[in-house]
């Protein structure tokens, strides 16, 4: 009984520093191959699966991909986002990051403290690969880099966009929201927002600055 009980236990959450050595073997090397080794779907017909090389990664670590609103891996959240050469041949952010999904009821209901979105960017892992094309026939990976949100004047910009966020909605419901609101995360409703919920979205300087590219 013991051996199958053994058998039912979940495995121990990987932590960030083990998580970090693994990761930095995957710097240069090219995502697609692993893919297809995971049997991770890139193309069905002319769909994309824009989420697959974050799949690809958590698969790579051993985490099954799921949409939980806490951190993926326990005490510790997993970014990967796409970088794409600039006209000057420099490698620059694509888009901004998704981080979380909320329901109106859940933004009235948390705190910044207690919310899902702290949750997600308290202690980071991002993973930073090149989108050379459409196609995707091929994406390295460029870099890999843990962040802390540990800066007292940060965390409390972050606060500030989320108090105005909930004041946004307060006042005039999901419709108000759009996504001039926020210095460093934006939201984004998806769909019909009172069902669907609403995206919160880092802006490119705060996924430099997670990246160690900016201040």
């Amino acid at each position: 009984m013991t051996d199958q009980l053994t058998l039912l236990t979940p495995p121990t959450p990987l932590t960030r520093v083990e998580a970090l050595g693994r990761l930095q073997a995957l710097i240069g090397q090219d995502l697609r191959p692993l893919a297809d080794r995971y049997g991770i779907t890139v193309w069905r017909g002319d769909k994309r699966n824009k989420g697959w090389a974050g799949q690809v990664v958590e698969r790579y670590l051993g985490q099954a991909p799921n949409s939980a609103h806490g951190a993926d891996f326990g005490d510790w959240e997993l970014k990967v986002v796409p970088l794409i050469f600039g006209a000057d041949g420099d490698l620059r952010l694509k888009e901004t990051m998704g981080i979380t999904m909320f329901t109106p009821h859940e933004l009235e209901a948390q705190d910044f403290a207690e919310s899902h979105l702290l949750d997600k960017l308290a202690r980071t892992v991002v993973v930073a690969r090149v989108y050379e094309d459409p196609a995707e026939a091929r994406s390295l990976v460029a870099a890999v880099a843990p962040f802390d949100l540990d800066d007292p004047a940060l965390y409390a910009d972050l606060e500030e966009d989320y108090e105005e966020i909930r004041w946004a909605v307060r006042e005039g419901g999901v419709e108000a929201l759009h996504g001039g609101i926020g210095r460093w995360v934006q939201p984004r409703p998806k769909g019909d927002a009172r069902r669907a919920g609403v995206g919160f979205y880092a802006r490119k300087p705060l996924v430099m600055r997670m990246l160690g590219l900016g201040r």
